[in-house]
């Protein structure tokens, strides 16, 4: 394990480009976006300010997509720069705060929306939630709709696509709002690409502290953050190992030409490991 940088107030987002060999995470209090190059290691700032940027990912076009608390709204950078909103209502209601986000093969865009944004100002802005829910929501691709695709969770957080995309986890980490409220994963079946369909039961709950975000291995093992490092489950949502990590983690993405690399947004630090498992091809 090592530590590539620190100097953060809250690491998360991280999102690998392959292309350019260097990893782009959000430090969501300091209301900037961070730039990790991988050729020499060093650390420098991409964007700020970042709307209190939180989630990334990145779209087939090799675009940035991010979740922004304080613009309440999903966007992507463009090739030349320039700044497109994907999504910023549901319903004619502003969204809460998006969180975190991954795009699927057909080009939808899936999010999910809970309050931690609009809840204090320390990550974005405080405001009363408009929807008066925290949904998770699927953006169509060719028109622009938003739609919920889940709505019966506390806190939806971090999500994540099978490898073969056939059924997507999301994390619920509705303790940090509710006593003894949900700290696991649930599992739905994607049903012809655009909505989701069971879920109903727990496929697995957080040991140490909450699951945030997280991302497959081309096995369909999950690596996902939690309170004391990196939480490694198989399949059936069984532990299987640890990495730990001296502070608490928020996400998590595979990065190098092979995927073999883990890298670990953890609080102040950015961190990484090297595995003798690669992470899930797209989007890893």
């Amino acid at each position: 394990m090592e530590r590539l940088w620190t100097g953060a107030r809250w690491t998360e987002g991280p999102a690998y480009f392959a292309a350019g060999r260097y990893l782009i995470f959000s430090d969501i209090p300091n209301n900037r976006m961070m730039r990790y190059d991988e050729t020499d290691g060093g650390v420098s700032v991409f964007r700020q300010p970042s709307n209190n940027s939180n989630g990334n990912t990145r779209d087939r076009e090799g675009r940035l997509v991010t979740c922004e608390h304080l613009g309440r709204r999903v966007t992507r950078t463009e090739h030349d720069g320039s700044i497109t909103v994907i999504a910023d209502r549901f319903e004619g209601k502003r969204l809460n705060s998006p969180n975190d986000l991954v795009v699927h093969p057909d080009g939808g865009i899936w999010f999910t929306d809970p309050t931690y944004g609009i809840d204090v100002d320390y990550e974005g802005g405080r405001a009363e939630s408009e929807i008066g829910a925290s949904n998770v929501y699927r953006v169509d691709p060719s028109t622009g709709a938003v739609e919920a695709v889940a709505t019966d969770f506390v806190k939806p957080n971090g999500l994540a696509f099978t490898p073969d995309y056939s059924q997507m986890v999301i994390a619920d980490t509705g303790m940090s709002h509710v006593e003894n409220g949900p700290k696991h994963l649930r599992r739905f079946a994607v049903v012809d690409g655009k909505r989701l369909s069971g879920g109903d039961g727990i496929f697995a709950d957080c040991t140490y502290g909450l699951f945030d975000g997280f991302r497959f291995d081309e096995h369909g093992n999950i690596w996902s953050s939690a309170g004391d490092g990196v939480h490694c489950l198989n399949a059936d949502g069984a532990l299987i190992g640890k990495l730990k990590v001296p502070e608490v983690v928020a996400n998590v993405c595979f990065g190098t030409a092979p995927r073999n690399r883990l890298y670990i947004c953890g609080t102040s630090s950015l961190y990484a490991t090297y595995l003798r498992t690669n992470g899930a091809p797209y989007p890893g």
